[in-house]
């Protein structure tokens, strides 16, 4: 009953919403608009019910002047999406092995650094299927020194992605050959991966939109960056694209998500149609963009 009571206190105004969605966007670059409103407001009470703040005024006002950024990162921890699977549009990466590294390891010193970098990392599903992928269907994986990054802004989810534990959900579009040999199951609803893996990938938290959190990706040859550019508006959707652009090597490879197009967010990319998947690429100094 107390609590009921206190979400009735708890009401979240038209100009309360427009504040915060303005604080957000700048801190971010992610935008609500009007139809994630119910969401935003549900979100944003369980944190002044969290912090034991007495209202939106006395939060907002405390979240702006926090100087360690401990509570900003608990809202955007509640405030970001996070739903994947393992192999999801694996087209892509069938693309990966079959066409754009063997690209790139033209350009390549015979055992070269080759780095792919996923972001947004989520509970760490993309990031493991690159690597069960190069593991299983590139034949030159132990030709080269590959790095797999992961990054993400929600420090929650880079957690759960570093303990790696799976629902059977999002293991579901595994072959059984490759279940059991990179999960042991727990029980009839848990697969844990293997520590091999996780040692495998680097996870970190990165604001793609944030130019001191990004500047330390340097040389990446191919990048995933799949339905997330979708939660930015215009503006933050080129500060995003241009960060990777600066992030990549010449003659890398980028992919987003099926319903994506980063024709309509920059001409600094080149779009290459193989015959598994349309990617963009970063041109090679004298093509022509």
């Amino acid at each position: 009953m107390k609590a009921t009571a206190l979400n009735r206190r708890q009401e979240i105004t038209d100009a309360d919403f427009l504040k915060f969605r303005d604080f957000f966007y700048r801190k971010t670059g992610i935008h609500f608009d009007e139809g994630k409103r119910y969401f935003v407001d549900k979100r944003l009470i369980e944190r002044i019910e969290a912090t034991g703040a007495d209202d939106f005024r006395s939060y907002f006002i405390a979240l702006r002047f926090e100087t360690k950024g401990t509570e900003l990162q608990q809202l955007v921890n509640a405030m970001t999406v996070n739903e994947t699977y393992f192999f999801r549009e694996a087209y892509q990466f069938d693309c990966m092995v079959k066409d754009m590294l063997n690209e790139i390891v033209k350009r390549k010193r015979p055992g070269g650094r080759i780095r792919i970098w996923s972001i947004p990392s989520s509970t760490g599903e993309e990031p493991y299927s690159i690597a069960i992928y190069l593991l299983e269907r590139w034949p030159l994986i132990d030709q080269y020194e590959v790095e797999i990054l992961s990054s993400d802004i929600d420090t929650t989810v880079l957690e759960s992605a570093q303990r790696g534990v799976y629902s059977a959900r999002s293991v579901g579009q595994l072959p059984p050959e490759y279940l059991a040999r990179y999960f042991k199951q727990r029980n009839a609803n848990e697969f844990v991966i293997s520590r091999d893996l996780v040692a495998a990938v680097d996870f970190s938290r990165v604001n793609l939109t944030d130019a001191s959190d990004t500047r330390a990706f340097r040389d990446i040859d191919i990048i995933f960056c799949r339905n997330l550019l979708i939660y930015f508006d215009d503006l933050s959707r080129r500060v995003a694209a241009e960060a990777m652009y600066d992030a990549m090597s010449p003659g890398g490879f980028i992919c987003l998500g099926h319903s994506e197009s980063m024709s309509r967010i920059t001409p600094l990319f080149q779009p290459r149609r193989f015959a598994d998947a349309m990617v963009h690429q970063k041109p090679i100094k004298g093509d022509r963009a």
